[in-house]
This record gives C-alpha cells, sequence and structure tokens, in this order.
C-alpha cells in the first residue's frame, strides 16, 4: 500500500501524523532518560548503602562470626548490582538515547524537505489553475461581446435609414469581436490543456513521490522505536547473567552461616579459661588449730574466684573495660593479666604477628643483599655501600624481632604451665593431641617440635605441605598451643606404641559428610574423594582447615584421613 495513491488527498492529514510520530519518538527519548536517571540513582543508593553498613573498625572483630562474615559477602555482591545498574545507565544513554536523537533530528529535516516540496506542488497546481479561470472568463466575456456584434450588425444591415458607412462601421466592430473571441477561446483552450497536464503530473507523478518520502519516514521511524526498545532490552538483559551470580553469590552467602560454629567461636573469644567455684569447706569453729588453715584456704578461693571473674563484663565495674567488643584488654606486655584463655590467644596471636614480621623482614633483607651483590660486580649500577646502612638496619629490625619472638614463646610455655579448664575448648584440644587423635595425622605417628630454636624458618601458610596440612602433624588454629601438645615430654614419651593404640580402637563417628567438590589427595595424610560421596566426620575442623573422615565404603583400599573442611558439607549427631 502507497500514501501517494491512497491518500492522493490526505496531504494536511498526513503532514500532521508525521509531526505526531516524531514527537512520540522524543517522547520515547523522554521515557528512557528518565529511566536512566533512576537507574543512576538507584546505583548511587545502593553503593551508599554498602558504604553506610561497612563494618567499622571496632567491629573488626566480629568479622571471624559466619554471620558477618556472609552479611559482607552480602555488601560486596550489592555493591556489584550497583556496577551493574551503572552499566545498563550508560548503555542506555551511549546506546538509546543517542541514536533516538540522532533519528530525530534527521526525520524532522526530511520531513521539513517534504512539506516544503509538497507546498510547492500545491502552489504550481493553483497558480495553474488560477490562469485557466482567468481564460475562461476572458473567453466568456469576449464570446458575449462577439455575439453582441453580431446582433447589433444584423440589425443595422436590416435597418434602411443607416447609411452605408454605418452598417460598414458596425460589420467591422462585429468583426473584431469575432477575432477577439477566438484569441480568447485559444488561450483558454491552452490554458486548459495546461492545467490538465499539470494536475495528471502533480496527483499520479509529483505529489504522489512526496507521499512516499513522508511514508518512508514515518516507518523509517516506527522502524528506530522497535529497534530501540529491543535494545533496551538487550542492555538489561546482557547484565543479567551478571545480577544472577550476585544474587547467587547473596544465596551462597547466606548458606555459609553456621550457627554452631559462632556459637564454638563465641565460647573460644569470651571463656577465660578459669574453673568453676568448688564447694566452700565448713569451718568446724571447734578446731581452733585448724582454724587458721581453713580461713587461708577460704581466703584463696575468694583470691580464685575473684579470678575467675576477671575479664568479664561484671568484672569490668572494678576496671574500665575497652569497648564491649574488647573486654579481654590488657596492659602488660606478657598478657599476665588477662584469662589463662585468653592469654595464650593473645600470645598466639603475638607470636604469629612476630612471625610475619621476621619472614617480610627476611625478604627485604635478601633482596638487599642481592642488590648489593649486583653492585659489586657491576659499579656502575650503583655503589654498594649505599645499601650497607639499609641491610645493617635490617639485620638490627631481624635480630631484635627473633628475641621479641623467643621472648613471647617463652611466655606462651609458661602460659602453657597453667591448668585450664577440663570444659574448655583449649583443654578438649589438648585432651585429644595426647590422647594421639592429633598425632595420628603423621604416618608414623610421631609430632613435630614447633618451638623456636633460634633460628627462624618462615612458613607459607597457603601451602597444603606448610603446618595446615594433615601431614604435619601440627594442624594448628588460633586456639592451638604451639609447644603446649605438640612436642610435649608427654606425647614424645607416648612415641609410636600410643600412635597403634590409637588406630586399634576406631574413634566413633561425630556425624556424616558429603562431598561438595572432588578432591586429589596430593599429600601424606590425606584420602581422595568424588563429589557427592558420602564420609563420616571421626574429627572436626580444628581451625586449620582440615576434617578428619573414614570412608563409610572401603573401595579404593583408603580407610581414613583428612580433606578440606571447604569442600565438604557436615551433619554432625546431636
Amino acid at each position: 500500500m502507497s500514501w501517494g495513491t491512497e491518500l492522493w488527498d490526505q496531504y494536511d492529514n498526513l503532514a500532521i501524523h508525521t509531526n505526531k510520530g516524531i514527537e512520540f519518538l522524543d517522547k520515547y527519548a523522554n521515557f528512557i532518560r528518565d529511566r536512566l536517571t533512576i537507574e543512576t540513582e538507584y546505583a548511587a543508593k545502593l553503593r551508599r548503602l554498602v558504604k553506610n553498613y561497612q563494618p567499622k573498625k571496632k567491629e573488626e572483630e566480629d568479622n571471624e562470626f559466619t554471620s558477618w562474615q556472609a552479611f559482607r559477602k552480602v555488601l560486596n555482591e550489592i555493591s556489584d548490582l550497583a556496577g551493574q545498574r551503572e552499566v545498563v545507565a550508560e548503555s542506555l544513554q551511549l546506546q538509546i538515547i543517542q541514536g533516538i536523537s540522532l533519528l530525530s533530528k534527521t526525520l524532522r529535516e526530511e520531513r521539513k524537505k517534504c512539506l516544503a516540496n509538497g507546498t510547492y506542488l500545491h502552489q504550481n497546481l493553483t497558480t495553474q489553475l488560477a490562469a485557466l479561470e482567468r481564460a475562461k472568463r476572458n473567453y466568456e466575456k469576449a464570446y458575449r461581446d462577439s455575439e453582441k456584434a453580431v446582433e447589433n450588425y444584423k440589425k443595422a444591415d436590416m435597418d434602411l435609414n443607416l447609411s452605408r458607412a454605418e452598417v460598414e462601421r458596425y460589420k467591422n466592430i462585429m468583426t473584431a469581436k469575432i477575432q477577439q473571441s477566438d484569441d480568447a477561446k485559444n488561450e483558454y483552450a491552452n490554458q486548459l490543456q495546461k492545467s490538465n497536464n499539470l494536475q495528471q503530473q502533480h496527483y499520479h507523478e509529483l505529489l504522489p513521490e512526496v507521499f512516499n518520502r513522508l511514508q518512508e519516514l514515518d516507518e523509517k521511524r516506527t522502524r528506530g522505536i522497535r529497534e530501540f526498545i529491543i535494545g533496551a532490552a538487550d542492555v538489561e538483559s546482557s547484565v543479567a547473567p551478571i545480577i544472577a551470580r550476585c544474587l547467587e553469590g547473596m544465596v551462597k552467602a547466606g548458606e555459609s552461616i553456621n550457627e554452631k560454629e559462632d556459637s564454638y567461636k563465641v565460647i573460644e573469644r569470651y571463656q577465660s579459661g578459669f574453673t568453676p567455684p568448688g564447694d566452700i569447706p565448713f569451718e568446724d569453729l571447734s578446731k581452733m588449730d585448724t582454724l587458721d588453715t581453713s580461713q587461708e584456704s577460704h581466703y584463696n578461693h575468694v583470691q580464685s574466684s575473684h579470678l575467675t571473674v576477671k575479664g568479664t563484663i561484671s568484672a569490668n565495674k572494678i576496671k574500665k573495660r575497652v569497648g564491649i567488643f574488647n573486654i579481654f584488654g590488657s596492659n602488660k606486655e606478657d598478657f599476665s593479666d588477662l584469662p589463662p584463655n585468653q592469654r595464650r590467644k593473645k600470645l598466639q596471636a603475638k607470636i604469629a604477628e612476630l612471625q610475619q614480621k621476621i619472614q617480610q623482614e627476611t625478604a627485604a633483607r635478601d633482596g638487599l643483599m642481592k642488590m648489593k651483590v649486583v653492585y659489586e660486580a657491576n659499579s656502575s649500577l650503583g655503589n654498594p655501600m649505599t645499601v650497607e646502612g639499609q641491610l645493617n638496619e635490617s639485620e638490627h629490625k631481624l635480630e631484635k624481632l627473633k628475641m621479641d619472638l623467643k621472648k613471647y614463646q617463652g611466655y606462651l610455655e609458661k602460659a602453657n604451665q597453667i591448668p585450664i579448664a577440663n570444659n574448655s575448648p583449649q583443654a578438649n584440644r589438648t585432651h585429644s593431641m595426647n590422647n594421639g587423635h592429633r598425632s595420628s595425622r603423621h604416618s608414623n605417628g610421631s609430632t613435630e617440635d614447633n618451638n623456636y630454636d633460634g633460628d627462624f624458618q618462615p612458613d607459607d601458610a597457603g601451602s597444603l605441605s606448610s603446618s595446615a596440612s594433615p601431614e604435619s602433624g601440627l594442624g594448628t588454629s588460633h586456639t592451638s598451643l604451639p609447644g603446649s601438645a605438640h612436642g610435649s615430654t608427654h606425647e614424645n614419651a607416648m612415641g609410636e606404641d600410643a600412635y597403634y593404640e590409637t588406630e586399634m580402637e576406631p574413634l566413633q563417628p561425630l556425624g556424616t559428610c558429603r562431598a561438595l567438590y572432588p578432591f586429589e589427595a596430593t599429600s601424606e595424610g590425606s584420602i581422595p574423594m568424588n563429589e557427592g560421596e558420602e564420609l563420616q566426620v571421626i574429627e572436626i575442623d580444628q581451625g586449620d582447615g582440615w576434617t578428619r573422615v573414614r570412608r563409610i565404603n572401603n573401595t579404593n583400599g583408603w580407610d581414613e584421613g583428612f580433606v578440606p573442611t571447604s569442600y565438604i558439607e557436615c551433619t554432625l549427631y546431636a
């Protein structure tokens, strides 16, 4: 269907329709702009929300809880989600808004040219029709004048009273009028032919061409709106997979929350390690000779009870507490004013910090030594004496750090001699080690001595073959005590006999677990597992990232060993 043939007489309506179409295109552009603004504001508000709920510095200690870790992961996913909304806004601006603006400008210019051409054609036709109308009126007037002249001549010729000259004059007038009538007739006929030809060309060639161009413009506008709507949806679809992954990350963060693990960490954080006060002995006043001894015993018990509550919230009425999450603050170098369990934790953290500093300083010293060797080999690169001072300073720092490490390890060794409450995680862990459960990680049943021997050897905490791997026999965490069980006199005295003794008495399963991912046993003491395989848990993760399991169906010759805790999903018995 063509506008030029079907709508030949609808010039004004077509002009209005095409203008409304372009205005609709601009309206859609305004809609995209408003949506772009909403996307930008939404992204900005999401980022502001994430910033407002980021954990404060005073809350860093709580990040060890799974719920807090999950919330931080959710905040990270929300931040990524905000980034995707910004991508949507930017894509709408570059791909849709700019495209609509360019198309609208082009359509307005072409429509203006088409309407100007149509107006010119209408003016030409109108002018020609006006000339035809004038020629027609002239012809009608000349024809009436010629008829009147003929009638006057006939009357004069029949009138005998008129002279011959008068009759001849009427004849000449008649002849002139007839000639004028013929000329007007010919002019009228000529204008009529020109008008018909122009009108034919106008309605069948020129004007249809203008209307067809307007039709093309309108179809181009309609097609553009279709492409822009699809393009806006494609912009949204392009970020949908990333948004879906963000939502999956939030779900995984929520699933990673473990209420039992958080409860255990609360115990680790706040347990003092003191034993509850015992029964108060009966003071028999009739035995005066034992009165002094009883009073002294009662006094010691009161002192012990006082130490038991030290570091708790109630004890902070005496001493100003340092923040609600830092109730075990200390002002002494060896943390001797803290409860035993908290003192060990502080000393272990201090030792780990010193070990990390020693490792960093050792790397810096080695780098300086290599630089000095290079300068000595090629003096053009630099003067070796320039790094001599830095090397000496590094050696001094390293020596001081080693001395501090040895000092704090001595503090820890003394702290390990303090009795631990039987129901504390520390006591359970030490008891597990002394029973040979942890020493069974060695193939020969022996353990390693983690005490500092004066020559520090940095560990690689990230490798599976380091102190956190099953075959190392250490398996320490932030609650285990280097030197308390590993390398102790009691455990070394047990030797291989204790190892085989524990092997003869299988541990009772604590629950079951399912393998989330396949694992290849690349280190001694670990066992492989397939994805979805069901295993028995015989020893839970002690904070080193490994869980001891036993295979339910011994199909490949493996009996029991350690697997990464992050690779399994545990269900412990009540």
